[in-house]
C-alpha cells in the first residue's frame, strides 16, 4: 500500500519541476547554463595567464562566449570537439547529483547541513586536484560536475543573497574555515508567507545577525522532519512548504518562492563556480588545467600503441618504432601534434604497464627501447593490454595494436567491447602470421611457420575491431610498414568519419555518403579479400576499383587485406557499390572542423525530472533518448538523425528537437535489437550542402539492466563497496557476472546471480586500493552481466580517485625574512630586494610550486639546507615594480598567495647608493645570472 501510494506520488512529481535551478533549459538560468559559463570564463582566464607568461599576445574571444570562440582564442580551434566533450560530461555530472541524491540535503546545502554540504566539495577538490596531477582528466570532470552542484545550490537554497552578499562565499571551497554564522538547531529562522508572497518571510533578527539558514524539503506529506519555525525550501513538490513556517526561500527558478532574487543568486553560483575552477587552476598550473577542459596545443588525440612484446614480433617492434618517429617528427609543434602518447606492451602471462606521457621526446625514446623476448607459446594477453589503453587514453582515441598471436584472455571479450562503447574509442588491428598470410609465405619461400592465428582466432579481432569502427588488417610482416603508414592520419583532431559499415557475409550494397564544403583528405579504407567496387561522384562520374585511370582516385594502395583509396574532393553526395561474397568493412574518413559527440541518456525515474547519461547499454525494445551535440561550429545545426544497423543497413530517422548552445534532444520510439551507428546529418549556416557524420563505434542495446551507484572517491588502504542490481524481461535464468578494474585490485564479486523475469536481484562488488597507490590515480570499474547462453549482455563503467588519507587542507604560508629598500619617487633609479621563506608547517604536505605571478623582477628560489619541504625566496626588482606577488602550491594542492610591496623612503642618491651596495654585496650576480637564464 505504502509503495504504491509513492510511486503514484513521484509519477504526478515526475510532471511538476526540478530541484534547484532548473536542470533543463527555460527562462530561468539552470545549473547546465551556470555551469558552461562559468568553465568558458576559467578557460579564458587560464589561456590569457598562458599568453602572459609565454610573453604572446591573447585575444578576448566575443560575448557571449562559445566553446568554439574560446577555443579558437586559445589558438587550439583543433580542439573544440575535445573542450565540447569536456563541458557536456562535467555538465551532465552536475545534473546527475539532482536526479541520484535528491533527497541527500547536504548535496544541495538544505535543511542547514552547511558543513557537511561544505566537506563535499573540500573532499572532492582534492580528489580532482590529484586527478589533475596524475593526468586523469576524464575522472577529474566527472568528480567536478558533482561538486558544482551543491555549490551552485548554496546560492539559490540558502538566504545569502538575502543578507545582502553580492560575493560569493569563498570558504565554501576552503576546509576548516567559518562557513558563516549558521543558525543554530533551535532557532526560528523563517514566518509563514502571507498568500503567495514569501519575499519577506525570513526573520528580521536572522538578517539583521547576518545569520545562515536554508530551507527544510520533504516529498511525502504529513511527514516532516522540519524542526519548529525553521524555513521551507519552498514550491509545489516540498511538502514542508505546507506546514507552519508555510511558504519558501528557493530562488531556483523566476518561479519560485523567492525568484525575485534568482538573477542574483544563478549569477553568485556563476561566480563561485569561476571561482572554484580559478583554485583548481591555479593548483594545476594553466596548462594541466587546460587539458582537463579538452583544450590541448595539438591534436585532441593520442597516439596509442599496445604491442605484442614476444621473440616473434622483432619486425613488427621496428614498425611501431619507425610509425613513432615519422609522426613526432612531422607533428610536432602543428595542430596534428597528439595530445599524449600511450604504450601498453603486453606478452605473457605479463601486461602493461601503461607508459603514458606528453612528451614527445621521450615517448620516441621509450619505443626505441623497446624488446622482445619469450614467445614460446602460442597465445597472448592481448585483451588485458588493450583493456590498460581503453582505459589510459582519452575519449574518442584512436588505437592501434600490433600482434602476430592469438588471444589467451578471450574472456575479457564483452569488457573490452563495454569500454570501446563507453569511450568511443576506434580500434585497428595489425595482424602479422595469420594462417592466410602464413600460407602465401609458405607457397613463395617453402618457410615453416609454427606460430600462426587461425582464422576463428582472427575472428575474435575482426569482431572488436568491427564493434569500434576499426579495422582488422592482416598482412604479412613484410607489408606491414605500407599498411602502418595510414596510422599518420588518425592522430588528427579534425578525423571525421563520415560512412562506417561493415558486410558479415559479404553482399553487394551501394552506400552514400556526403562531402561537404568543410572536408578535406576524403579517404576509403575498405577491409576484405576478392571484393570490387565502384565510386560514383556527385556530378555522376564512375571509376571502378579495377581502373587504372580515372578522374575520382587520386591514388588507391593495396596492401593483405587492406585498401587504401584517397579521393578527389568533390563537394555533395557520393556512392559506392560493393560487390563480394566475402566479409568486408567500409569507413570513408576526411578532416573537418564540424563533428558531433552525443551520449545515451534517459528520463530520471526520481521526482524531479531531468536526464541522466546512460554508463550502460540502453534498454532493447523500449523508448530511449539521445543527447546530440555540435562542435566546431556556432552557425550549424542538425537537421536529420538516424539509427543505422550496422550488417544490414536499415535505418530508422528520428525526431530531433534543439536545445540551444549546439545540444539537440533525439527521441527514440524503440531502441533497436540489433547493432547500429548513430548518423548525423546537418547544415553549417550559408552551405549550400548538408553535412554528414556518423559514430564509427557501434552500440547495442540489451534485455538486461544493470545499474550500480558509490561514492567516486577510493581511500587507499580502506575497502570500498560497491553494490550493483541486475534486472531481466527474460526468462529466469542465471546471469554470469566478469567485474575486472584497470588497476588490478584486489576485488570480490558474485560469478553468478539468479535473476527472475522481471525482477531485480543485487550484488556487491568490494575494491581495495593499497596504500602504496599514489593519490590521483584513477580506478575504472567495468561490471559485465551476460546471459548462459551469451547472446546478451550489458555492463556498466565506473571510475573512482583514489586519494590517501592524509587531511592537509592548510594553505602554504610565506614568512618575509629580510627586505631592503631604497625607492624613492624617481624609481628608475633605485631597487628593492626581498628574502621570503614559504612553508607548509609542521604536519602539512610540502612546498610543491612557488611561482611568480606579479612583478617583473629577477626571481630565484632554492630549498632550504637540510629540509626539502621548505623553499627560500630571493627577489630583485626596480622600484618602478614595487609589488611582488607569489603564487604557492603545496603536494596536495592546496593554493596561497603572498603579496609584499617595497617601502618608499630616503632620497635619490640615496636610492643609487644602496643599489651600488647591493651589487656590492653580491646582488649583482643574482641579476647577471637571473638575465642570462
Amino acid at each position: 500500500m505504502i509503495r504504491s501510494v509513492f510511486a503514484v506520488l513521484c509519477f504526478i512529481l515526475l510532471h511538476i519541476g526540478a530541484q534547484a535551478f532548473e536542470i533543463l533549459p527555460g527562462d530561468s538560468l539552470n545549473h547546465q547554463e551556470i555551469t558552461e559559463q562559468a568553465i568558458l570564463n576559467a578557460t579564458v582566464q587560464a589561456c590569457r595567464s598562458l599568453a602572459q607568461t609565454e610573453g604572446t599576445s591573447f585575444n578576448n574571444p566575443a560575448q557571449p562566449f562559445t566553446a568554439e570562440g574560446v577555443a579558437a582564442s586559445c589558438s587550439a580551434s583543433q580542439s573544440s570537439k575535445a573542450f565540447r566533450q569536456a563541458i557536456t560530461s562535467i555538465k551532465l555530472r552536475n545534473i546527475r547529483v539532482d536526479i541520484r541524491y535528491a533527497l541527500k540535503p547536504s548535496f544541495h546545502f538544505d535543511e542547514e547541513e552547511f558543513v557537511q554540504g561544505r566537506r563535499i566539495i573540500t573532499d572532492g577538490m582534492v580528489a580532482v586536484k590529484a586527478d589533475n596531477r596524475m593526468g586523469n582528466y576524464e575522472t577529474a570532470r566527472e568528480k567536478l560536475g558533482e561538486i558544482m552542484h551543491p555549490l551552485q545550490d548554496f546560492y539559490s537554497h540558502s538566504n545569502w543573497v538575502e543578507l545582502g552578499n553580492t560575493l560569493p562565499n569563498s570558504n565554501l571551497i576552503k576546509a576548516e574555515t567559518s562557513i558563516g554564522n549558521i543558525a543554530d538547531q533551535n532557532r526560528a529562522t523563517c514566518r509563514s508567507c502571507v498568500g503567495n508572497d514569501c519575499t519577506n518571510n525570513i526573520l528580521e533578527d536572522i538578517i539583521a545577525g547576518q545569520i545562515l539558514t536554508s530551507g527544510y524539503f520533504g516529498l511525502l506529506p504529513f511527514v516532516s522532519t522540519k524542526p519548529p519555525g525553521k524555513c521551507s525550501h519552498g514550491g509545489s513538490v516540498d511538502q514542508t512548504s505546507k506546514i507552519e513556517p508555510t511558504g519558501g526561500i528557493n530562488k531556483d527558478s523566476f518561479q519560485s518562492s523567492h525568484g525575485h532574487l534568482h538573477t542574483q543568486a544563478a549569477n553568485l553560483a556563476v561566480a563561485a563556480t569561476s571561482q572554484l575552477l580559478e583554485d583548481i587552476r591555479l593548483a594545476a598550473g594553466d596548462l594541466p588545467f587546460l587539458q582537463m577542459v579538452g583544450i590541448s596545443r595539438g591534436s585532441s588525440k593520442a597516439l596509442c600503441f599496445v604491442t605484442d612484446t614476444s621473440k616473434s614480433m622483432s619486425d613488427d617492434i621496428e614498425v611501431v618504432k619507425t610509425v613513432t618517429s615519422t609522426i613526432i617528427n612531422i607533428e610536432v609543434g602543428t595542430e596534428n601534434e597528439p595530445s599524449v602518447y600511450i604504450l601498453v606492451p603486453f606478452n605473457d602471462p605479463g601486461f602493461g604497464p601503461v607508459i603514458r606521457t606528453t612528451d614527445a621526446t621521450l615517448f620516441k625514446d621509450i619505443v626505441n627501447h623497446l624488446t622482445t623476448t619469450g614467445g614460446g607459446d602460442v597465445e597472448e594477453m592481448s585483451l588485458s593490454g588493450l583493456q590498460l589503453a581503453l582505459t589510459s587514453a582519452p575519449f574518442n582515441s584512436e588505437i592501434f595494436l600490433f600482434t602476430d598471436a592469438p588471444a589467451k584472455d578471450k574472456d575479457l571479450k564483452n569488457t573490452v567491447i563495454a569500454l570501446i562503447e563507453q569511450t568511443q574509442t576506434v580500434v585497428n588491428f595489425m595482424i602479422t602470421d595469420s594462417v592466410v598470410t602464413n600460407r602465401r609465405r609458405r607457397r613463395n619461400s617453402n618457410l615453416l611457420q609454427t606460430r600462426a592465428i587461425s582464422e576463428s582466432d582472427a575472428q575474435l579481432y575482426r569482431d572488436l575491431a568491427q564493434a569500434s569502427g576499426g579495422q582488422a588488417i592482416v598482412v604479412t610482416k613484410a607489408e606491414l610498414p605500407v599498411a602502418a603508414a595510414t596510422i599518420v592520419q588518425s592522430v588528427s583532431s579534425s578525423l571525421v568519419t563520415l560512412l562506417q559499415a561493415s558486410r558479415d557475409p559479404g553482399q553487394t550494397d551501394s552506400l552514400t555518403f556526403i562531402v561537404d564544403e568543410t572536408v578535406t583528405n576524403p579517404t576509403v579504407y575498405i577491409t576484405g579479400r576478392s571484393l570490387t567496387f565502384t565510386l560514383t561522384s556527385p556530378t555522376g562520374v564512375t571509376q571502378q576499383s579495377t581502373d587504372s585511370t580515372g578522374s575520382l582516385i587520386t591514388s588507391s594502395e593495396t596492401v593483405g587485406n587492406f585498401i587504401t583509396v584517397r579521393l578527389l574532393k568533390q563537394v555533395g553526395q557520393w556512392a559506392i557499390r560493393m560487390v563480394s561474397n566475402n566479409p568486408y568493412t567500409l569507413r570513408v574518413v576526411g578532416e573537418s572542423s564540424v563533428d558531433f559527440l552525443f551520449d545515451f541518456v534517459e528520463p530520471s525515474q526520481g521526482p524531479f525530472g531531468g536526464f541522466d547519461a546512460l554508463d550502460t547499454r540502453p534498454k532493447a525494445g523500449a523508448s530511449g533518448t539521445l543527447l546530440v551535440t555540435l562542435s566546431g561550429s556556432d552557425s550549424a545545426a542538425v537537421t536529420e538523425v538516424a539509427l543505422v544497423e550496422s550488417t544490414k543497413g536499415s535505418e530508422e530517422t528520428l525526431g530531433v528537437v534543439s536545445q540551444g548552445s549546439g545540444n539537440f534532444l533525439v527521441q527514440v520510439d524503440v531502441m533497436p535489437t540489433v547493432e547500429f551507428v548513430v548518423r548525423v546529418k546537418g547544415r553549417v549556416q550559408g552551405s549550400a550542402t548538408d553535412f554528414q557524420r556518423q559514430s564509427p563505434t557501434n552500440f547495442r542495446a540489451s534485455n538486461l539492466t544493470l545499474t550500480a551507484n558509490s561514492d567516486s572517491i577510493l581511500t587507499a588502504g580502506t575497502m570500498t563497496s560497491v553494490p550493483f542490481t541486475v534486472a531481466s524481461t527474460r526468462a529466469d535464468e542465471n546471469i554470469t557476472i566478469r567485474a575486472t578494474n584497470s588497476r588490478n585490485l584486489d576485488s570480490t564479486f558474485p560469478t553468478v546471480l539468479l535473476v527472475e523475469s522481471g525482477n531485480s536481484t543485487n550484488g556487491t562488488v568490494t575494491l581495495l586500493a593499497p596504500l602504496s597507490i599514489p593519490s590521483g590515480s584513477d580506478v575504472i570499474l567495468t561490471i559485465v552481466a551476460e546471459t548462459p547462453d551469451g547472446s546478451d549482455t550489458n555492463y556498466i563503467v565506473l571510475r573512482f580517485s583514489v586519494v590517501n588519507s592524509l587531511n592537509d587542507f592548510t594553505q602554504p604560508a610565506c614568512q618575509l625574512l629580510s627586505m631592503q629598500s631604497g625607492c624613492v619617487e624617481n624609481c628608475s633609479l633605485s631597487a628593492w630586494v626581498a628574502s621570503v621563506r614559504v612553508t607548509d608547517g609542521d604536519s602539512g604536505a610540502g612546498v610543491e610550486r612557488v611561482s611568480l605571478i606579479q612583478g617583473t623582477g629577477v626571481f630565484n628560489t632554492s630549498l632550504e639546507a637540510g629540509n626539502e619541504n621548505v623553499t627560500l625566496v630571493s627577489y630583485v626588482a626596480s622600484c618602478c615594480a614595487p609589488v611582488m606577488q607569489l603564487l604557492v602550491v603545496d603536494r596536495v594542492g592546496n593554493v596561497g598567495t603572498c603579496q609584499f610591496t617595497a617601502r618608499v623612503s630616503g632620497s635619490a642618491a640615496a636610492s643609487l647608493s644602496f643599489f651600488l651596495c647591493l651589487i656590492i654585496m653580491g646582488f649583482g650576480q643574482l641579476l647577471l645570472s637571473g638575465f642570462m637564464k
